[in-house]
């Protein structure tokens, strides 16, 4: 038989991908953490997690008990629970991309602290996502629909990217006058083989084999070359203050976030109150989020 509070170790470690991280969210030490996984898989006789150059892997006997360990884990949670439905109480984890995290939910998330006092917020904002599958995070807005049977997955909000540059690069480059002229215009976007999404092939979608010549993988890290001058590049609306507009008649990209949250904590105070403001937040961000009407074409 092993211990019970092995498997919440071995569970944190799977989630975190490493014995610091996991040590870090445990509040004990990274030793204690590897001891005690080591101490579990002694108890069950096979290996769980295996060290590789980007981090701790499951082997197949340790997905299996990763299942198993969410499965209880969520009746824990429900068990806790029925005393006590209605408290909007304890921590929410979302997992959002880089760009709506920073400049969309930051900057709004304390007034949801003030509105819910008992509520603690981590926000994973980066490029890629974390998944509410493997209940890494509990909700997560993803460019796409995320898939997965656990998973309780609805659209979010409609958003809009067009091109910009910064007014001092267009007065000394000027501007080009069709999507034609861009391979002759120094271009900013994302480096081609660290795109983790289909939906952020912007480039190829305004005109085929257009390529940067500055790259980089954080939508932020584009914005803050765009701004300095260093190019065209495509950004959502949110995040083009102080820039100007390029091919406004011909170059308006429409994406639409989606929010997903995990079935079994799907129901609970906490995650109704962090989804219902995320909802209200994106209707009252609309102007900003998709504040262009799409140019009628004749």
């Amino acid at each position: 038989m092993f211990d019970w509070d092995d498997l919440r170790v071995f569970l944190a470690a799977a989630r975190a991908g490493s014995l610091a991280t996991a040590a870090q969210r445990l509040g004990v030490d990274a030793a204690t953490v590897g001891r005690r996984v080591a101490r579990l898989e002694t108890a069950l006789k096979s290996t769980l997690l295996v060290r590789s150059a980007t981090g701790l892997q499951l082997t197949a006997t340790g997905a299996q008990l990763l299942e198993r360990a969410l499965d209880a884990e969520s009746a824990m949670e429900a068990a806790g629970r029925v005393t006590q439905p209605d408290l909007i109480a304890g921590t929410v984890r979302i997992s959002a991309s880089e760009g709506f995290g920073g400049a969309v939910l930051a900057p709004a998330l304390p007034g949801l602290l003030a509105a819910h006092p008992g509520l603690n917020i981590e926000l994973a904002a980066s490029s890629g996502f974390l998944s509410p599958s493997r209940r890494e995070v509990d909700m997560a807005i993803t460019l796409s629909p995320a898939a997965g049977p656990r998973l309780i997955v609805e659209p979010l909000t409609p958003y809009q990217l067009a091109l910009y540059a910064a007014p001092e690069h267009l007065a000394r480059h000027g501007a080009p006058d069709s999507v034609d002229d861009l391979p002759l215009f120094d271009m900013v976007g994302y480096v081609d083989d660290l795109i983790y999404a289909p939906e952020l092939h912007y480039l190829d979608e305004i005109r085929p084999n257009l390529r940067p010549r500055l790259a980089s993988s954080s939508i932020r890290a584009q914005r803050d070359m765009i701004a300095a001058g260093g190019g065209i590049g495509v950004l959502p609306c949110f995040l083009a203050e102080g820039l100007r507009r390029v091919l406004a008649d011909e170059v308006l990209i429409e994406r639409r976030f989606w929010l997903s949250t995990h079935r079994e904590v799907h129901g609970t105070a906490r995650l109704k109150a962090a989804r219902r403001w995320i909802k209200t937040l994106c209707r009252e961000q609309a102007h900003r989020l998709a504040p262009r009407p799409r140019a009628a074409k004749g």
